[in-house]
């Protein structure tokens, strides 16, 4: 395995942790994320995610930038870093999102990476009258719509996906498809231009219930974890990688969403981890502009999401119960042990973003590079 690529998530929502921070105001402009992006870059960055969503799920008052208009825009002014841009099956035909990534790919000149999230956020489908099509409830044996594609059950949701995945992937070759299925039927669909640069775009995928880790070890090549302990993840990852995949294909990569606090001292690590929860404390009992009732808004099948609210953490995607909390050497540590399980991609968030990514980017990669040189 390479050594470890390091991510940053793009700051489309306008913060990654409390938005009441002195030194982090909340601010999802196209301006910030622009000149974020290119700052990572700058630093030596491997890769930047970009998160999906209509509404901004911090509050529907607050701004949200449009992941796949930032993605275009990004990916024409950078030179190296990749792209990766998340989406929900449940709010665009396959065929459509194949033609957005491959126009992003030529305009990276191969940059370009999907990251595929069978997920739904309520208010993105309800508030705006989607799902716009009506399927058959698959426990019904009436053959009776229900409200489409967004709301269907968990377990269904990732038959629905499946095929999306499958049909994009082919796609995204340049492959001419046919295919039928329950939700698609594809008759004789090429797009062009493809494979300009390499075969095609990267494919990530995230969650972790037993139909994503089929799907990912199916169609993806890097599947995003999300913070949690190491022993949950080694187990997660085991598991995928006894799953079915199809002969030729590279094996599975692994990614890992974390947050980072890194500091002189484990000591000051540590009371800034209590800060922020004390903040983020305040900012939920304060109503300020901080997060709405998250849980209710997310599939309650989720196994991924239960674990997720039933763990104290900061930032996005379980954040810092990755463990990525402490001095610059403990931090590296932690790093090259989640390496060493199979993580490749961190995919990283800080508060306050640019300075504490300029940190890392000083004080824990070069560590990292220079640990793994000494003991390789």
């Amino acid at each position: 395995m390479s050594g470890p690529r390091f991510g940053v998530w793009a700051n489309v929502h306008g913060t990654m942790a409390s938005p009441s921070h002195p030194d982090d105001p909340m601010d999802a402009s196209w301006v910030r994320v622009r000149d974020q992006i290119l700052l990572a870059e700058r630093l030596g960055f491997h890769s930047t995610l970009i998160a999906q969503h209509t509404m901004n799920p911090l509050g529907e008052e607050l701004d949200q930038l449009d992941a796949w208009t930032a993605a275009a825009a990004a990916a024409a002014l950078t030179e190296e870093i990749e792209i990766i841009t998340a989406i929900k099956p449940s709010i665009i035909h396959p065929t459509i999102l194949a033609k957005q990534a491959l126009g992003i790919e030529e305009i990276s000149r191969g940059r370009f990476a999907v990251n595929v999230v069978n997920a739904w956020w309520k208010p993105d489908l309800e508030r705006a009258g989607m799902p716009w099509v009506s399927w058959p409830d698959p426990a019904d044996k009436t053959g009776a719509p229900v409200a489409g594609i967004g709301m269907l059950p968990h377990d269904e949701r990732y038959v629905f996906g499946t095929e999306w995945l499958h049909v994009v992937r082919r796609l995204l070759t340049g492959e001419r498809v046919s295919f039928e299925g329950k939700y698609f039927s594809i008759d004789e669909f090429g797009l062009r231009p493809a494979g300009t640069y390499r075969e095609r775009p990267r494919i990530y995928l995230g969650g972790e219930s037993s139909p994503a880790r089929d799907l990912a070890a199916a169609e993806s090549d890097v599947l995003f974890l999300n913070g949690q302990s190491p022993e949950q993840a080694a187990e997660l990852i085991a598991d995928v990688r006894r799953r079915p995949r199809p002969s030729g294909r590279e094996p599975l990569k692994f990614g890992l969403a974390a947050f980072v606090i890194a500091e002189e001292t484990d000591e000051r690590a540590e009371e800034v981890l209590v800060e922020h929860f004390l903040r983020s404390k305040r900012d939920a009992e304060g109503d300020g502009g901080g997060m709405n009732d998250f849980s209710g808004q997310i599939d309650p099948g989720s196994p991924m999401w239960k674990r997720l609210l039933s763990t104290a953490h900061v930032g996005p995607n379980g954040g810092t119960a990755a463990g990525l909390v402490g001095s610059y050497d403990t931090v590296t540590r932690r790093i090259l042990d989640w390496h060493d399980l199979g993580i490749e991609t961190f995919m990283l968030a800080y508060q306050p973003f640019e300075a504490e990514m300029e940190r890392f980017a000083a004080e824990v990669a070069p560590r990292v590079a220079a640990l793994r040189a000494a003991v390789a």
